[in-house]
């Protein structure tokens, strides 16, 4: 798939939550296969700027076929949020957006080891660069971390069966392939919802865990608000339901505002209003879009406002 046919998830929700100024400052901190970002630079006018971020090598090299001088592409974690726009002297933008978890691009190469449909090395790592692969890290690490991973990463209710049997299997040889691990796993799970792989779970698991994913989340989002202008829309599409759990709770904390003692004698004016405002209920794709893209199935897009 190339980057100029892959489809964006929720590509006209986003556009909207975003709510796009002609010569406001945006960020694409998701940038993928550059989806989200073509749209945005469409409803950018010439004085307007879009900052795009990914920590994968092969969207920064994708990303590199777009030639506008309205738009900046920057190699980092969306948790350097701070740190890019510091770098580009920008104190305030417009508008952020994220798009959390795997891309199809990265789906759709076996290489990079994010699939169950295609065997490959067993790596998982967004920026193949960094960190632990998940060759190596099931290579070393004992039961009970795994088990552990699985249970918290992937709400695997097999997860202690799944990790007894994937160190009984790496005594007796290396597992370094997804269609090994995809097989391990598989043969540890009793059941599974219809239509599912008996390893979803665990690739979700792993790649979540190895890639610090809600880790990074939890740190991006207080960094985005801090840096919206008043007015600035926050919009977040999450695949998974731990990373929506964080989304979703930390939203409503902002826009909650200061938390005080009950029966505290004061007024609702003498209380600190909340940062953000939240905009509308939490946006899913239509069947006609899940069928077009069945990726869209599980994506979540939520959207608040940054008060004045």
């Amino acid at each position: 798939m190339t980057a100029l046919s892959h489809v964006p998830v929720l590509a006209a929700q986003a556009l909207a939550a975003l709510a796009v100024r002609a010569d406001g400052v945006y960020v694409d901190a998701t940038f993928g296969r550059g989806g989200h970002s073509r749209l945005i630079l469409q409803a950018l006018g010439p004085a307007g700027r879009l900052v795009a971020m990914d920590r994968d090598p092969a969207a920064i090299a994708a990303g590199r076929a777009i030639a506008d001088p309205r738009f900046t592409l920057v190699h980092a974690r969306f948790a350097q949020l701070s740190e890019v726009l510091d770098t580009l002297r920008l104190d305030k933008v417009d508008g952020v957006l994220l798009d959390l978890g795997v891309s199809s691009p990265q789906l759709d190469e076996a290489a990079r080891g994010f699939s169950l449909r295609l065997d490959g090395p067993l790596d998982m790592r967004m920026n193949p660069g960094e960190g632990m692969s998940a060759r190596d890290w099931l290579a070393q690490a004992g039961e009970r971390e795994i088990a552990e991973v699985i249970r918290d990463y992937g709400e695997e209710r097999f997860a202690k069966s799944i990790a007894r049997a994937l160190v009984a299997a790496r005594a007796a040889a290396p597992i370094d392939t997804t269609a090994r691990f995809a097989q391990i796993v598989a043969g540890a799970v009793r059941t599974r919802e219809p239509g599912q792989h008996p390893a979803t779970r665990s690739f979700q698991a792993v790649r979540i865990y190895l890639n610090r994913e809600l880790e990074e989340l939890m740190s991006v989002l207080p960094q985005a608000v801090d840096r919206l202008s008043p007015g600035g829309r926050l919009a977040v599409i999450s695949f998974h339901s731990l990373e929506d759990r964080i989304v979703k709770r930390f939203l409503r904390a902002e826009a909650a505002g200061e938390r005080l003692p009950d029966k505290l004698p004061l007024r609702e004016a003498e209380r600190t209003p909340g940062r953000l405002h939240l905009l509308g209920r939490a946006v899913r794709a239509s069947a006609e879009e899940v069928a077009a893209n069945p990726r869209a199935r599980s994506a979540v897009l939520r959207v608040a406002e940054r008060r004045a």
